[in-house]
């Protein structure tokens, strides 16, 4: 599939895909070239852009992204091993914010936090 379509499929603009290849984030088992140098797309891609924005959504950095992809900047196992241990321990933490954040709000409506106004 061509760059258009997978940009339609993951609702990613086709800047941003070129970005991704720029960056390395796009391993090279997913892309080919067709006759005329265009780049051709398997449509496995997609599932592996939405595993992407997943984990740019949870504060992964782009560059974080591309040393756990790319096996020539020959990050060893341990080492991609505690950067995702980092960021779940990170995402626990977040999580335990909020659980206080929503019990503190649930109190609010039931007019029980000491908070100056009454909802």
């Amino acid at each position: 599939m061509k760059i258009n379509e997978v940009s339609k499929l993951t609702g990613l603009p086709i800047s941003t895909l070129r970005f991704y290849e720029r960056k390395n984030l796009i391993p090279n088992i997913f892309v080919k070239r067709d006759d005329n140098n265009y780049r051709i797309y398997s449509e496995e891609i997609v599932d592996f852009l939405d595993d992407v924005k997943s984990l740019l959504s949870v504060d992964f950095s782009i560059e974080e992204l591309s040393l756990l992809i790319n096996q020539q900047l020959n990050l060893s196992y341990e080492a991609k091993q505690e950067m995702v241990e980092r960021k779940i321990n990170e995402i626990e933490d977040i999580q335990k914010r909020l659980r206080k954040s929503k019990k503190f709000l649930h109190a609010i409506l039931e007019g029980q936090a000491n908070f100056q106004t009454k909802c």
